[in-house]
């Protein structure tokens, strides 16, 4: 009798950052999360997506059914993921401007987001980014898409000791433990998602 294996399913995990500055914080969430992924959380891939070259959404961009190049690209990369993780500063208690952009391209029919699972973490002053949480998981009802609850991550990157390097990059280790364990949910959450 022939034994079968089973390979694990491979979660893709389409990374996407509020902030376009090289050596945001917030940034440095995601490139810890890919290293996270690598080393310690099986069955998970992260890819960060770049969208610092989408233009302003304007539907005149939108030719005879199709979008600018950038555009379709990035809904390509959205469209194939599994699930999406954000990570975003808070401007004026809301989502940022490259954030919502990207969010309302993707969204455009047929839109790229619905049905995903999603998670959101952020590296902010005083509250942590609680309040942009807050408004992009509004968003997201609106999207379709469907965010994880528990755990939570928000992290007011300026309070002592320092968690970041002047390049963005996270190096306190307990901070990289928090984020593991959210990226364990997501992909958890995935799987029942998809009834995997």
């Amino acid at each position: 009798m022939e034994s079968t294996v089973v390979a694990s399913p491979v979660i893709k995990v389409a990374a996407i950052c509020g902030s376009i500055r090289k050596a945001s914080s917030n940034r440095g969430l995601l490139r810890s999360a890919i290293e996270i992924c690598e080393e310690s959380v099986k069955g998970m891939q992260i890819e960060l997506i770049d969208v610092s070259s989408l233009p302003m959404i304007n539907t005149d961009l939108e030719v005879d059914g199709r979008f600018p190049p950038a555009v379709e690209a990035f809904r390509q990369k959205v469209l194939v993921a599994d699930s999406i993780l954000f990570a975003t500063p808070e401007y004026n208690y809301s989502v940022t401007p490259p954030l919502k952009n990207a969010i309302d391209w993707a969204s455009r029919p047929p839109n790229v987001w619905a049905g995903k699972a999603a998670a959101v973490v952020s590296s902010a002053g005083g509250s942590g980014g609680r309040r942009v949480q807050n408004h992009l998981r509004q968003i997201g009802v609106f999207v379709d898409l469907h965010f994880i609850n528990k755990p939570e991550f928000n992290l007011n990157g300026r309070e002592p000791p320092k968690k970041f390097d002047r390049d963005g990059n996270l190096n306190d280790p307990e901070t990289k433990e928090k984020l593991k364990e959210v990226l364990q949910a997501l992909h958890g959450f995935t799987l029942r998602l998809q009834g995997r």
